[in-house]
């Protein structure tokens, strides 16, 4: 089972798509795919929808992708959660997780533009497993009770501008983190049920060729360890994203060159789908 939206940006509306492909109107349980929808037991009432026939099939050809979560109240990430990005990084494994934040307004559409800002020389792509909440996570102590906060898992991109992260911020990462349009993300929310984190490929491409190809594996801190450990600090509330690092073959390694305007980025995770990006000039 999918969840998305579709439709113009703002004007966006909630389907599913079964497993055998069909898609369904999802508006007569919700307006929209949010953190409310999530937190009243969405999914589950969407799956005893589905199993009921309940719902109506719909036609989408032509329908406009949507991010599949909307307005996101926060958007947590992590920083060198994989072992061998941290090697190309030129760091040592972090011994607790390396904390930021995006704007939440950074979140688009995964075959919307991507605008590189103005001024930016070292515009870079980031394949990531994002963690959509569902429940909401205060002072959790363990990881049973940490996956239980999850509704579903989608593929994110944290596009990021490496020259203001780390040259002009001063140690403050979000600056180059937060342009317009840095945050792709789907095409689906898929249940967690249905997603087994610790063993996903990703991989990205810059205009047809490789550039990342890792597994969660290699995550330094596990998904669960994430929240039971965000949430001693924060709550995260239903709707919230969580981005959870990124493997290595990111041109900050200086393997590759960065993005400039016309480039075409492509990320997949297994089980949740691909995005495309074209880059334009903001």
């Amino acid at each position: 089972m999918e969840l998305l939206r579709l439709g113009a940006v703002g004007e966006e509306r909630p389907y599913v798509r079964a497993t055998d492909g069909t898609v369904y109107d999802l508006s007569p349980l919700t307006a929209d795919i949010d953190g409310a929808f999530l937190a009243a037991d969405g999914i589950a009432r969407t799956r005893a929808a589905l199993e009921a026939g309940e719902l109506t099939a719909a036609s989408t050809d032509g329908l406009r992708v949507g991010a599949p979560i909307a307005r996101p109240g926060a958007v947590v990430c992590i920083g060198m959660n994989y072992a061998a990005h941290a090697a190309e990084s030129g760091s040592a494994p972090p011994k607790q997780p390396i904390v930021f934040f995006k704007h939440p307004n950074t979140v688009v559409g995964p075959y919307d533009e991507v605008l590189i800002p103005r001024g930016s020389a070292k515009t870079d792509w980031e394949v990531e497993l994002a963690v959509i909440i569902g429940k909401e996570a205060r002072y959790v102590e363990t990881d049973e009770e940490a996956l239980a906060c999850i509704a579903g898992y989608a593929v994110s991109n944290d596009v990021s501008e490496r020259a203001f992260q780390i040259e002009e911020s001063g140690g403050q990462w979000s600056k180059g983190k937060c342009c317009e349009t840095f945050n792709p993300l789907g095409p689906a929310l898929i249940p967690a049920d249905e997603v087994d984190p610790t063993n996903l490929d990703l991989k990205s491409f810059v205009n047809g060729e490789p550039r990342q190809d890792s597994n969660t594996r290699d995550l330094i801190f596990s998904v669960a360890t994430l929240i039971r450990d965000l949430s001693q600090y924060m709550v995260l509330s239903p709707g919230d994203i969580l981005n959870t690092g990124t493997p290595e073959g990111v041109a900050l390694s200086g393997r590759f060159p960065y993005l400039a305007p016309g480039d075409v980025m492509e990320l997949e995770i297994q089980g949740l789908g691909k995005q495309k990006q074209s880059l334009g000039k903001a």
